[in-house]
């Protein structure tokens, strides 16, 4: 099994209201991503919050695949986001696809590739290219578990890469231009909206 750990916690300083809830057509960013997700062999989908949970909690999805922490130590960062979605995860999963909330492009396909893929070559971590550059969601192996719970707060996940000395980051190249846009502040958003077709 797989586990998608949707990252939803920041602040959203930049873009002055809950990025979980922008909107694109009838439905919010949250809700997009869940279907999109539901659409894959994902096993279960983890929706980590943090600031403002009570605003995003009702756009969450009643599928039995779909559940949801609240990381009271999300202004830590990132990190501390991700640590608390695999702690919640299944003990089972053999992998964490880690996806971001403002990343609302990344298409099915894509992420039935990864998990085909890593399922196949089974590396420690998958991670998706477009045009050269380094995307998201990377898929991390369930290995890494203990590394991941030991991470300092302070350290990027990327950290692990950077670290991995064993050849086992594999890469695989898309067509899917939605694993590198994401946004920040509401220019940001409307310009990624005009991307999709």
């Amino acid at each position: 099994m797989i586990s998608c750990i949707l990252l939803s916690a920041g602040l959203s300083s930049r873009f002055g209201s809950p990025k979980a809830l922008a909107t694109i057509g009838s439905l919010t960013v949250i809700e997009k991503l869940q279907q999109m997700l539901l659409k894959t062999s994902i096993s279960e989908i983890i929706i980590v919050l943090g600031s403002e949970p009570e605003k995003i909690i009702p756009f969450i999805g009643k599928d039995k695949r779909i559940s949801y922490v609240i990381n009271k130590d999300f202004l830590k960062g990132q990190t501390s986001s991700f640590k608390a979605g695999v702690k919640r995860s299944d003990i089972n999963s053999r992998g964490y696809l880690l996806l971001p909330v403002d990343f609302p492009l990344v298409k099915t396909q894509t992420i039935q590739n990864l998990i085909d893929i890593f399922l196949e070559k089974k590396p420690r971590m998958l991670i998706p290219l477009y045009l050269g550059r380094k995307g998201h969601p990377p898929l991390f192996s369930a290995e890494l578990r203990k590394h991941f719970l030991n991470l300092s707060d302070e350290n990027g996940l990327n950290t692990l890469a950077k670290e991995d000395k064993s050849g086992e980051v594999s890469f695989i190249d898309t067509d899917d231009q939605g694993v590198i846009k994401s946004f920040n502040s509401p220019e940001e958003f409307e310009a990624l909206k005009k991307l999709i077709r």
